[in-house]
């Protein structure tokens, strides 16, 4: 059974929401898959994303994986809600190397408490991905309180 489609309101919500995202907006980063139960943020690399060998930095690929899972999350949740998360483990796989990674998030399963999300995180250099981290979250859902 396929879940059924993002409403144009749903998409133009979320879409608010992360053009509220300053600290990723400042690195760059954009939504570029949105369904329901899925989430896909792209981040180009470049210094402010780096570390001192050349990788793109553990911090700046939990942001974007936590980020990516925290959308995909909100698209499983009614329209007067938002979601943060409760927790995360990751594990960095490989160097992250590339031009860009993408977090790509899927909703495991999403309860009325707690919803629980995979991020798999891929360094891609030209057209070859390598999947370079994983991630799990327990994200909750919560009252909106901003616009």
């Amino acid at each position: 059974m396929t879940a059924p489609a993002l409403s144009a309101a749903q998409r133009e919500r979320i879409m608010a929401s992360f053009a509220r995202q300053g600290f990723l907006r400042g690195m760059g980063a954009r939504i570029v898959d949105l369904e329901t139960g899925r989430c896909a943020i792209e981040l180009p690399f470049g210094d402010a994303v780096s570390q001192q060998h050349g990788f793109f930095h553990g911090g700046a690929i939990g942001a974007l994986a936590d980020t990516a899972g925290g959308y995909a999350a909100m698209t499983m949740v009614r329209d007067d809600q938002e979601v943060v998360t409760l927790e995360y483990k990751i594990n960095f796989l490989r160097p992250a190397v590339g031009d860009h990674l993408i977090a790509q998030g899927d909703v495991l399963r999403a309860g009325r408490s707690v919803i629980v999300v995979r991020v798999d995180v891929y360094a891609v250099d030209g057209g070859r991905q390598v999947l370079c981290a994983a991630l799990q979250q327990s994200i909750a859902p919560v009252p909106a309180t901003g616009p």
